[in-house]
């Protein structure tokens, strides 16, 4: 089993720090997270004995980290095609398709993303979770940032849970929409249907940006951005402003337009997805610091249904 060994010498300036801030500071490519578990687990020893996260640097001591390397052992690497966009030594940037789902999970042990990632890149085995920072639902298509080492994967966790990743999505709703607004709401699973969340009293705070991308006779495209990334967030506010999105077999239901051609209908009908699109990311780069900008352009299903819309809100 591959392992991380590190030995240290505190520096002086640790003196009145919690140890496992102390250590953090010296070991930045490691998130302090880790060192807690590290502690926890009896992996990180102070002067040869085992110690607490709470415990009081004075400067001066020996820390020793013996401690099994974070592995994907238990997952199959496969070769699954990958859109990738950009990749360097520290990132990669890739536009999911739909139908992918990111994380093995119950029901989903292969044929994932990260299945595909640990094929194409074997040294994302040592990273937490293949490098995915950030997921997509399963039929939600686009833009996700992966880390292809621990300190990218700690300065982007970090730059995540800081709402510093600028994530922008485009989404095909139903109905006419006369302007942009937000919405701030708690969400929680729904009280009824455990797989499906809902707005609800006790939930989590979560904030949605949208604005007007385009206008339809009795659909809208809109831009989309989150100050949360609440689980389905988009999905269960537009369905509570009343404009489910299109496709989505959770949270809305189908309302043909009137008077729309059998081939709308159709296409309609058949689009059994939601019409949800991760378009923009925008983050600094773990290494440069420089900000990155990425964009992924529909996808051709999506892509279709809005030049049919468009053409048959012209006649």
């Amino acid at each position: 089993m591959n392992k991380i060994t590190i030995s240290l010498t505190l520096p002086p300036t640790s003196k009145g720090q919690r140890l496992d801030i102390a250590i953090a500071t010296v070991l930045p490519e490691h998130s302090r997270a880790r060192i807690q578990q590290w502690i926890k687990d009896g992996h990180l020893l102070l002067n040869s004995k085992p110690c607490k996260s709470r415990d009081k640097a004075v400067g001066g001591e020996q820390i020793a980290i013996d401690a099994p390397a974070i592995a994907q052992h238990s997952y199959d690497a496969e070769d699954i095609p990958l859109n990738i966009i950009h990749s360097d030594a520290d990132i990669i940037v890739l536009n999911k398709s739909i139908g992918l789902v990111a994380h093995p999970a119950a029901g989903n042990y292969n044929g994932t993303l990260l299945n595909a990632l640990l094929h194409h890149f074997p040294e994302l085995r040592q990273v937490p979770r293949a490098g995915i920072i950030h997921r997509l639902d399963k039929d939600t298509s686009g833009i996700l940032v992966v880390a292809r080492n621990l300190t990218a994967h700690t300065k982007l966790t970090a730059a995540l849970q800081a709402r510093q990743l600028k994530r922008e999505y485009l989404a095909l709703v139903q109905g006419y929409i006369t302007a942009g607004g937000n919405i701030e709401t708690n969400i929680g699973r729904h009280p009824r249907s455990r797989t499906k969340m809902a707005v609800v009293t006790n939930g989590k705070a979560a904030r949605t940006h949208y604005r007007i991308a385009e206008r339809l006779s009795e659909h809208t495209l809109l831009r989309v951005t989150l100050d949360t990334g609440r689980t389905h967030q988009i999905r269960v506010h537009m369905a509570y402003l009343h404009h489910p999105i299109v496709g989505d077999q959770t949270y809305g239901k189908l309302r043909l337009p009137k008077g729309a051609s059998e081939t709308i209908k159709q296409q309609l009908r058949s689009f059994k997805r939601q019409a949800l699109h991760a378009h923009k990311l925008g983050f600094s780069h773990p290494n440069s610091n420089d900000y990155c900008e990425f964009t992924a352009d529909l996808p051709e299903d999506m892509e279709n249904l809005l030049i049919s819309l468009r053409a048959s809100n012209n006649v």
